[in-house]
């Protein structure tokens, strides 16, 4: 059986940190070149407290593409 994810911009803007039930701050915009193309952006959501934790371990395998302030409209 295949689980589907919804997109977390469109499920609600809580950060996507594990057990995090804060409020989004952040859109970090991501792929993975392995298995997107370029121009294709997969979205965390980050609150204030765990932004920098995200950004480091999507950095660090070199998938963060841009950080944006998050708005209710996405």
């Amino acid at each position: 059986m295949t689980e589907t994810h919804p997109d977390p911009v469109e499920a609600g803007a809580i950060c996507s940190a594990r057990g995090c039930q804060e409020p989004a701050a952040w859109q970090l915009l991501w792929n993975n070149p392995k298995l997107h193309t370029p121009d294709r952006r997969k979205v965390w959501l980050a609150c204030e407290e765990h932004r920098q934790q995200l950004i480091d371990f999507l950095g660090k395998r070199g998938f963060l593409k841009d950080v944006v302030a998050h708005t209710e409209a996405g």
